[in-house]
This record gives C-alpha cells, sequence and structure tokens, in this order.
C-alpha cells in the first residue's frame, strides 16, 4: 500500500515505541530542501530554526516517550548531500534522534540491504523507494515482510554502527 501526504504523516505517527531507519543513499533528492543545500555548499553553514518541523516531530516523539532511530551506512569520500545531512544530524540528535553512522569504507557489506526502509515497533515495514538520483518514488507499507529479516537487519546496523556524535568523517 502506498502511504503518500496526510496518510504518510498519520501513519508514521501512529508508531508507539520506536521508530527504525536504515538509509543506504549517498544523496537524496529532497522536495523543499534546495535552497537550504544550495546555501550550505556555498557557505558551510547550516542554521535549522527550533520551529523545523522534523525537529518539533522529533521532540514530541521524545516527549511521549517514544524513540527515533536512524543509521546511515556510508562509504568515504562522503558526498557533498552527506556533509549537508550530516549538517542537519547534529540538530536531530539535540532533539531527540539516535542517529548512527555505518562507515563501509574499509569493509564489505556485512548484509544489509542496498535499500532504505522504515521499521516501526518492530512490526510494521515500510520500504522507501528511490531513482538513482536520490528522488523518491514511493514510501509503501509492506503487507506481508519477513519481519525477521527487518529485526535482524536493524539489530546487525545498530551493532555494526556508532553514534554520530563519536564518528570522525573527515
Amino acid at each position: 500500500m502506498h502511504l503518500d501526504g496526510d496518510q504518510w504523516t498519520a501513519f508514521f505517527g501512529s508508531f508507539e515505541r520506536e521508530a527504525f531507519r536504515l538509509e543506504t543513499l549517498p544523496a537524496y533528492s529532497m522536495e523543499g530542501e534546495e535552497e537550504e543545500f544550495e546555501t550550505f555548499q556555498a557557505t558551510g553553514k547550516l542554521e535549522l530554526p527550533e520551529d523545523d518541523p522534523w525537529l518539533v516531530k522529533v521532540r514530541s516523539f521524545r516527549d511521549s516517550g517514544r524513540r527515533i532511530r536512524r543509521v546511515h551506512v556510508v562509504t568515504r569520500p562522503l558526498s557533498d548531500y552527506l556533509r549537508y545531512e550530516f549538517a542537519a544530524y547534529r540538530y536531530n540528535v539535540e532533539a531527540g534522534e539516535d542517529v548512527r553512522i555505518l562507515d563501509l569504507t574499509d569493509r564489505e557489506n556485512p548484509g544489509l540491504p542496498d535499500r532504505d526502509f522504515w521499521l516501526f515497533d518492530s512490526s510494521k515495514v515500510v520500504a522507501m523507494n528511490y531513482r538513482s538520483d536520490g528522488t523518491q518514488i514511493s514510501r509503501d507499507l509492506l503487507e506481508v515482510p519477513d519481519l525477521n529479516q527487518y529485526r535482524q537487519w536493524k539489530e546487525l546496523a545498530l551493532s555494526l554502527s556508532v553514534p554520530f556524535s563519536e564518528y570522525g568523517a573527515d
């Protein structure tokens, strides 16, 4: 089932304990980020306001006892987009998101998929589908996912990654 717009917003907000995201791309082309990304490329600085919608959501989830976790799989050198995203991660972490980095530059992929997904409460999976340039195609709630596989991928990614605050990307 495709999840778009208000349907995605409502679904996302309905998790009870934990939302986990595996990110695998070196760049995402997100509508509404273009100007912010261009400014970051020109200045090397990113200033997110306190009322940034994602940060407001993360703080709200944290305050209600719910947890947002993310592991981003990367290889160096980091893309311009990843440097921009890392600048935003600082704010995400301050808001209460557990952001982690799994750097595969000098090692083999340990068996993680090469696609993005969200795992909600270890019981619902949303596949995040993108074109090769990072433009999102769709978000699909999987009808009958192999939950054991997604849980294993989550645990593997978490066990091999480091907290964003400890990752020293050069």
